[in-house]
Formats: structure tokens, sequence, C-alpha cells
């Protein structure tokens, strides 16, 4: 009765114990994000680009496709997908922490001590036999109390790993829908450039032949020749260079999606294409709350607060509740007799760990550390993202600059290559003249091309930065 008295009492402590928390949390800081991103339009309007599904932020339906296919064949997503469920098996596994274990063994042996040996000589003397027999099946029950939460912070951990795999597919997903759409940008990019140069090249075609007509007619030199020979090469080794890229492009777009080197179906100019004009930024805290790896970071400080609880846990006392029970006998044929072959045990233990506590402390004391790093890592995390947005939209502010200006100097070019091409054969201009406005021409139009892809790839750049494209 007495024994029956002390475990209720051990129990009842352990119910008290339980409900203290050993550590204390260090909640995520809330002052890591600025009010407003530089370069933002002050707004009440909290609303953010990052939150729309790549779907219905993406107009073409050519890109949408294509992201479709990269996200469900690319191996960067399907090993990110066999991470999550790794982590779901383990987390799953951590549930069942605390729930008690249950052993069941079959024992049989047959023992035969010396006959010189006091063993040996006792069972001769008093069971006329020259062995002894055990038989025994028995289930054995373990319980460890849970009575400073390390087992549920071994869960809370577990639970965070799970969640940061999430978020670690979600980071790989807004960088390959970013990186689908900026090569598909490319592709159109050097499409349009392909067509500036085989149409300057026509037009090049036509000054030379104009050219030697009048070296015919003893007007120009040979060296007027050349010098359109050379221009018209310049224009004509744009093509095979152009070519090359986009094939390059196209193999690496294909095997973005999953895809072996293939051809890519698209259709249209950089003209066809719209830049949006707005582009909400929302506030720094949403972005900090839709970014995936800032709020890996938040879950890598959620581990690392589990962490120093787990090995504060571990230098405390340790409560371990033990049974067990089953038919044991010395023959065969009486073992399974009942109920003269029960036999039972129940007991409990307290274990205080002495000569490794230096050991645990100092793993305490590393635990104490990594939560501040990841404090810190978690503020690197917000300012690197703040940071990247920032430059989107400067990036966004000055390309538009630029493009406004790289559209009036080739509105210029051509004006100044329309009436170079009217003088020359009216007889006002030389072929120098002529070949110069060409070359204008060509290269204002491939800078204006550049330019509007820069500016594409910002905005997508923007969204990314933002924390979209894994809806």
């Amino acid at each position: 009765m007495k024994l029956h008295n002390n475990i209720y009492i051990a129990l009842l402590l352990v119910l008290v114990a339980s409900a203290c928390k050993v550590s204390k949390d260090i909640a995520t800081p809330t002052d890591a994000a600025p009010e407003q991103f530089r370069n933002s339009v002050a707004t009440a309007d909290t609303s953010s680009i990052a939150s729309l599904p790549y779907k219905e932020f993406f107009k073409e339906e050519a890109i949408r496709q294509l992201i479709d296919t990269a996200v469900k064949n690319n191996y960067d997503m399907q090993i990110a997908l066999k991470n999550i469920e790794a982590a779901n098996l383990l987390y799953r596994q951590s549930k069942l922490g605390n729930i008690p274990t249950l052993n069941l063994n079959v024992t049989a042996q047959s023992n035969r001590p010396s006959d010189n040996s006091l063993n040996g000589l006792q069972l001769g003397q008093f069971a006329n036999s020259t062995h002894v027999e055990d038989f025994t099946i028995s289930a054995g029950l373990g319980w460890e109390a849970d009575i400073w939460r390390k087992i549920a912070n071994q869960k809370r951990a577990a639970g965070a790993a799970y969640l940061q795999s999430a978020e670690a597919r979600k980071a790989i997903q807004t960088r390959l829908v970013s990186n689908v759409a900026q090569s598909f940008y490319r592709l159109i990019m050097l499409d349009t450039q392909l067509d500036i140069a085989k149409k300057n090249l026509a037009l090049n075609d036509s000054t030379l032949r104009i050219i030697k007509m009048q070296f015919d007619a003893g007007q120009v030199t040979s060296l007027a020749i050349q010098q359109a020979e050379a221009q018209q090469l310049i224009a004509a080794g744009l093509v095979p260079q152009l070519e090359q890229r986009i094939n390059l492009e196209e193999n690496a777009l294909s095997i973005l999606t999953g895809a072996f080197p293939k051809g890519i179906a698209r259709a249209g100019l950089l003209k066809d294409l719209t830049i949006q004009e707005q582009v909400n930024t929302g506030i720094p805290s949403v972005m900090v709350s839709l970014r995936p790896d800032v709020k890996s970071a938040e879950l890598e400080l959620l581990r690392a607060n589990a962490n120093v609880g787990v090995t504060k846990a571990s230098m405390y006392p340790s409560l371990s509740i033990t049974a067990s029970g089953g038919l044991n006998a010395f023959k065969a044929d009486n073992w399974f007799k009942i109920p003269g072959s029960l036999f039972g045990l129940v007991g409990g233990g307290i274990a205080q760990p002495i000569f490794q506590r230096r050991q645990l402390r100092t793993q305490y004391d590393v635990a104490m550390v990594n939560r501040e790093k990841s404090v810190l890592q978690f503020r690197q995390s917000v300012l690197t993202a703040v940071g990247e947005v920032s430059d989107q939209l400067i990036k966004i502010e000055k390309l538009k600059q630029q493009y406004s200006i790289a559209e009036n100097r080739v509105k210029v070019v051509q004006s100044s290559l329309q009436n170079a091409n009217l003088l020359f054969t009216s007889g006002m201009a030389n072929y120098l003249e002529v070949i110069t406005a060409q070359g204008n021409a060509l290269q204002s139009q491939l800078d204006l091309a550049t330019v509007k892809t820069d500016q594409l790839n910002a905005s997508v750049e923007l969204y990314r930065a933002l924390g979209g494209g894994w809806k």
C-alpha cells in the first residue's frame, strides 16, 4: 500500500511539473522591416502584386503554359516535394514521442551447470536433474513523463522543420516562375533583334546595289563599295549570332520545364507585349508574410526556441515508469498453466545526469547561441528582401526614363535615315552619311529592344522579390 501511495505522489508531482516551461521563447522581431520601401509611393493600401497567383500576374498565355509545365516537371521542384514528404514523415513520427513503448518477448533457455560447481551440486541434490530450463513470454511497457516539455519541444522542432521544407518549395517555385518568364522575354527580345537585323541587312543590300551602280558610272571609288560591304557584313554577322543565342535560350528554357532541348512555341515581337504601369508593392510587413525565405528564417527561430527547451530539459531529472508481466515456468508443460505461471512487475525511476552535466550544459549554451544567430538571420533575411524590392523599384523607375529616351532616339535616327536615303539618291549626300545613318538606326533599335526587355524582367523580379509566384 505504501508503494502505491508513493507512485501516486510521484505522478502528482509529474502533472504539476509538466505544466512548467524550463525556457522562455524569443518572439519574432516586429521591428525588422521598415514602414515603407524606398522609392515606393506612400499609401494606405496594403495589397501587393505578390498576393496574385502567377496565372493572374502574367497576361501572356504562352508564359502561363510554360510555367505550368515547369512547376509540374522541373526536377528541382520534384526534389523539393520529396523533401516535404520526408519532413512530413519525421513530423508524424515526432507526434508519437510521448506514446508508451510496448515490447513482446518470448524466451526459452536451458542451463546445465558443472557437476563440480555449487549450482550443479545443489541442482543434483534438490532437483535430481543436471540442467535447468526456463520458459518465458512477457510484455513490457515503458513510458517517460514529459515533465519539462522536452518531447513537446521536439515535436515543435519537427513541425517547424516540416513547414520549412514547404517554404523551401515555395522559394524554388518563385525563382522558377521568375526564371521561366525572364527567359521567355529574352527569347522575344532576341526574335525582335533578329527581325531588326534582317531588315537592316536588306536595307544595306539596297544601299550597296546603288553604290555599285554609282561606281560603274564613275561617281564613287571602290572605297565606297568596301565601306558599304563592311556595313553589310556587320548586319549579316548579327544574324547567326542572334540565331545562336535564340537556340541556347530555347535549350535553357526547355531544361527549366523539365524537357530535353527543343524549340519553344511563341508568337509576336516585343511590340506586342505591354509593360505593367502600376505595380503595387504594399508594405514591407506584407512582404515579410509572403516571401518564403523570410518565412523560413522565422520558422528557424521557432526551431531554435524548441531546441533550447530540449537541451535545457535534458539537464533535469527524467521520470520513467515501467511495467512488465507474462508467463514463466521451469518446465515447458507448465508454461501456460494459469494462474500458476503468471508474473508481474511495476516500477518507476528518476534519472538525473551527473557526470554528463558539463556536456549537457555545453549543448544548452550552443542552443542559446544558435537561437541568437537565428534572430540575426531573420533580420538579415528581411533586410535582404527589402533591399531587393527597393532595387527593383529603382530599376523600374529608371528604365522607364531610359525607354523614353531610347524611343525618342529611334524616332530621330529613323527620320535621319530616311532623309539620308533621299539625299543620297538625289546626289545631295555621300555614301558615308548613309552608312552612318544605317549603323545608328540598327544600334538604336537593338538598344530599344534591350531596354524594353529589361523593363519586363524588372517587373518579374519585383514580383519575385515581394514573394509572389508560389500561389
